[in-house]
């Protein structure tokens, strides 16, 4: 769609270059994102006076591809039943029959995702590490305890965000997260293949595989390093031999373990890993 201002007669309007059915928000020109099967623009919500995400998909990419189509709206079904101060809030959603999109509007994280985000800022503290770690893992531990549980599926960095100015980290990107049933099983092989658990690759996994993930991102925010590796051969990442702290390795290989082995959100959550987080603690993780 081009980037032409719906009213350019107005100097007193905002330059939007779209306006939802009701007229609450409007889209800007700055693209946030592009995904798989979505674009992310700046928008704002005049109602509240705050700047959101909005999130557009053009369905006729995927005419005749009728699953696409149906994880595409479970996606919204799905992020819009969602209340965490860890995952990306979920305000509305439409389709537009004109342009054949399907638009919703999501919350938005000031500084974007938490990979870009480390890349910029080289030196942080152990401390400010663990603060991030913990907020996802309370994200995590919201989603598994859900009723009924729900596992992402496609955790990476590129997919967690973070408003710099307060340190605040959420999970968004839930395109891929499944809804399971009582014995937390889920069935096909989906994600970002340097994050997948090895036991995604079997098609019968738990929640589990989100504590592997989580476990390479960890492992990514330490050493500014994409964890790639032989995930069916069960081979460790090689970046694992940069992390020289004991305490984060130790953590990061508990993450790691196998399936039964592996602690959940919850356990991870009491690890002794954030023991004394408040207090002033100033160990340089970088390399």
């Amino acid at each position: 769609m081009a980037c032409d201002q719906t009213n350019d007669d107005d100097k007193d309007s905002e330059p939007f270059v779209e306006l939802d059915p009701t007229g609450r928000y409007g889209r800007y020109c700055d693209l946030l994102g592009t995904g798989a099967v979505k674009k992310v623009y700046r928008a704002f919500d005049q109602e509240e006076g705050i700047e959101v995400a909005w999130n557009q998909v053009f369905l006729n990419s995927f005419s005749g591809d009728e699953m696409m189509i149906d994880r595409l709206f479970a996606e919204v079904r799905l992020h819009r039943s969602l209340r965490d101060d860890n995952i990306i809030a979920f305000y509305n959603h439409w389709t537009d029959d004109k342009q054949n999109t399907l638009n919703f509007i999501t919350e938005i994280c000031t500084s974007g995702n938490l990979r870009e985000y480390r890349k910029k800022h080289r030196h942080i503290s152990l401390k400010a590490l663990k603060k991030w770690c913990r907020q996802i893992l309370r994200g995590l531990e919201y989603l598994h305890t859900h009723e009924p549980c729900i596992i992402h599926r496609d955790l990476n960095c590129s997919n967690i965000f973070i408003n710099g100015n307060v340190g605040q980290v959420k999970i968004g990107d839930l395109g891929l997260a499944a809804m399971v049933g009582k014995n937390h099983s889920a069935h096909s092989v989906l994600g970002t293949p340097e994050f997948m658990a090895p036991e995604l690759y079997d098609e019968n996994y738990t929640e589990m595989v989100d504590i592997y993930s989580y476990g390479l991102c960890v492992l990514e925010l330490v050493t500014l390093e994409l964890p790639y590796l032989k995930l069916t051969a069960g081979i460790r990442p090689q970046a694992m031999n940069k992390v020289k702290h004991p305490e984060v390795k130790e953590f990061i290989e508990r993450c790691l373990a196998k399936p039964r082995a592996r602690p959940s959100a919850s356990e991870l959550l009491r690890d002794p890993f954030f023991d004394g987080l408040d207090d002033d603690e100033e160990v340089d993780v970088s390399f």
